[in-house]
């Protein structure tokens, strides 16, 4: 079973979509985390073996130009969008089971799906 650990900038609607969904996801802010750093996101998360999912292009950096290793990370690319929208789009490809999130930066566009091997 895969593990999700949403930033803080990821909606609380879609964090909650996902609970009633059933997949086992943690949301910084509910941790008592907000407002740490991007390195200890990365650092919880590889602690708990979870993949982050964020709206903050900072973690591709910190990947590939400071070499830290996150179990995976989910980079939604998007300006504008309703509260439950990525937890409603994360949803549709956990079920398909087409991506394969664990050790890949996954940028997610409103057109395509980019993966780099971490």
């Amino acid at each position: 079973m895969m593990l999700f650990l949403a930033d803080e900038n990821i909606p609380k609607k879609s964090y909650e979509l996902l609970i009633e969904n059933g997949v086992d996801v943690k949301h910084i802010t509910s941790e008592g985390l907000a407002s740490i750093s991007d390195k200890k996101v990365i650092d919880f998360a590889i602690e708990e073996n979870r993949v982050i999912i964020t709206f903050d292009s900072d973690f591709g950096e910190l990947i590939f130009r400071l070499d830290y290793k996150p179990t995976g990370v989910i980079y939604f690319r998007w300006k504008a969008f309703r509260p439950n929208e990525p937890g409603e789009y994360l949803l549709e490809l956990i079920e398909e089971k087409q991506v394969e999130f664990i050790g890949y930066l996954t940028v997610i566009d409103r057109n395509k799906i980019r993966q780099r091997k971490i």
